[in-house]
């Protein structure tokens, strides 16, 4: 028996601008369950068996749930929470579990506060930003007008904006900050406000090609298509959007791996879900590689050099020694389609196309 967790730390907050994004209850867990399943069809032919206990909690129980899986000797553990808690609980775990996480995208969590304990499942800030500036550069789009949340960590993805304009060779020809000022905001008056208040906000920029927002915290980014200044377009966190998946992908089996899904949960995938499915299944692929169960051997596995997993997406998906990130293309979605996949083909890199997206070895500040 191999056994895992999910932990999921649900912050109290404001409903989304769309109730279309309203979380279901299975959010990961549903996710979880697949993985398990598929282990299962290879674990079953090695003698191998899995399980993955379900924990919701809040940021203040958080803590104390992690410590009864510790305390139950529980190897695994999935992490679905913001980076500041993710790097709590990997520092409350230290040598006594692998923690996967599966939700925190900030780079820090992979630059100065990485930790050895720790994987990445979810794509990393710099990695989404970077899949989405190769698409814009393929355009012919270099002109950007960055438009950014007043939360820290709206902060922290425009910053892998600035980061990925400066790599690839696009110009941020302005940026400025909405200002979270809290209130309602969806209220039956809320579209007469937005179609007011959003062109002034925008308008005086300089010539630009895209709008690129970096809204992590969720306040203002879904309102912008069609409500700018300038006839242009919007991108990043609205508009076109870097995920690590979405419910209408087909390619590479993906029309397979959704309709199981869908079967499973009555429902469309979500990133969580396959961040979630990703890393059970890396345990379960090293299980099935290494031919053990023994959770140390599992861990040595994972975190060597022979450890791969197969995630849909048209190539096998390796890990990153100098800071333990999977590698993965980044999927550039509208609200009902794929429109590409990165990384583009012109980028190319000495030793894996996937290693132009985010942070390379020469760049890395993690020192575990």
């Amino acid at each position: 028996m191999i056994r895992a967790a999910v932990l999921r730390v649900d912050r109290p907050g404001l409903l989304p601008i769309s109730r279309l994004d309203l979380p279901p209850q299975d959010l990961g867990f549903a996710g979880a369950r697949l993985a398990i399943d598929d282990n299962a069809t290879t674990g079953r032919f090695m003698g191998q068996e899995f399980e993955a206990l379900e924990v919701a909690a809040t940021p203040e129980t958080a803590e104390g749930e992690m410590e009864k899986l510790l305390a139950q000797g529980i190897p695994f553990v999935v992490v679905l929470a913001d980076d500041a808690m993710t790097l709590r609980l990997t520092d409350l775990a230290k040598d006594r579990a692998i923690v996967l996480n599966a939700g925190a995208r900030g780079d820090d969590l992979r630059g100065k506060d990485c930790r050895f304990n720790v994987l990445h499942a979810a794509p990393s800030h710099a990695m989404l930003a970077d899949g989405l500036a190769q698409f814009l550069m393929w355009k012919k789009w270099p002109r950007w007008f960055l438009v950014k949340g007043s939360h820290p960590e709206d902060e922290n993805l425009a910053e892998a904006y600035r980061r990925a304009a400066r790599k690839f060779g696009a110009e941020i020809v302005e940026e400025r900050t909405f200002e979270d000022t809290g209130g309602a905001r969806r209220t039956d008056s809320g579209h007469v406000q937005v179609q007011q208040q959003m062109p002034v906000f925008t308008q005086r920029a300089p010539d630009y090609d895209v709008m690129i927002t970096a809204d992590e915290a969720g306040i203002f980014a879904a309102y912008m298509p069609y409500q700018t200044w300038d006839a242009r377009l919007v991108a990043g966190s609205a508009g076109l959007v870097p995920r690590s998946w979405h419910p209408a992908f087909e390619a590479w089996g993906g029309v397979q791996f959704q309709n199981r899904f869908e079967k499973l949960a009555n429902r469309s995938m979500r990133d969580e879900d396959y961040q979630t499915w990703l890393a059970l299944r890396m345990i379960g692929e090293a299980a099935t590689r290494a031919q053990t169960a023994d959770p140390d051997k599992l861990k040595e596995f994972m975190l060597s050099d022979r450890f791969e997993v197969a995630g849909f997406k048209g190539q096998k998906l390796t890990m990153r020694d100098w800071d333990h990130q999977l590698r993965q293309p980044i999927l550039l979605a509208t609200g009902a389609l794929v429109a590409s996949v990165s990384p583009q083909d012109q980028y190319l890199h000495q030793s894996s196309a996937l290693d132009t997206l985010g942070i390379d070895r020469p760049e890395t500040e993690c020192k575990f």
